[in-house]
């Protein structure tokens, strides 16, 4: 596809994104599993639940863009997730807060990069005049931030303290 324009771009960075958010349904599962705090397998689990509601609302997008929401890899989701499967691995004999602390690392890297990515082809969509899908990806833009600042606060609350203290 060649980039001419904005709207080039917008479209190319939804099928990033796309592919980001499926690639991310199939992590959390396991992330979910290799929690140990109960708050934080719950956490993620809600968050695999919402990651499935931004996937439909960005297939409402492409669909009122009679587009196909395939064909891009998303190489930044494929690393960032590729290192938090590396480091499940590496904390498996680690202690619970250890692996959890992180868990909580690698999924907080994920969220940065879907709001670094939501925000940017949110502020195209209402440069070109798109309001629906703006308001579309503002949703999805202001879960993204929630869960971030969820697991900031299960760090924050006793996991970091614990992971510190393991050692």
């Amino acid at each position: 596809m060649e980039l001419n324009s904005l709207h080039d771009l917008y479209l190319i960075e939804l099928k990033d994104l796309y592919d980001a958010e499926n690639r991310i349904i199939e992590a959390l599962p396991a992330m979910a599993e290799a929690a140990k705090s109960p708050q934080l397998k719950t956490a993620l689990e809600e968050h695999l639940q919402e990651t499935r509601n931004q996937v439909a609302r960005l297939e409402r997008i492409f669909n009122s863009l009679n587009e196909s929401p395939k064909g891009k890899k998303c190489k930044g989701v494929i690393g960032i997730i590729d290192e938090g499967e590396d480091m499940i691995d590496e904390t498996e004999d680690s202690p619970p807060a250890v692996c959890d602390a992180a868990l909580i690392a690698s999924a907080q890297r994920v969220e940065h990069y879907e709001i670094a990515a939501y925000g940017t082809v949110r502020t195209w969509a209402q440069r070109l005049g798109r309001t629906e899908d703006a308001q579309l990806l503002k949703e999805t833009l202001q879960e993204e931030g929630q869960a971030d600042k969820k697991l900031t606060a299960l760090a924050e609350s006793y996991i970091n303290e614990e992971a510190e203290s393991a050692r």
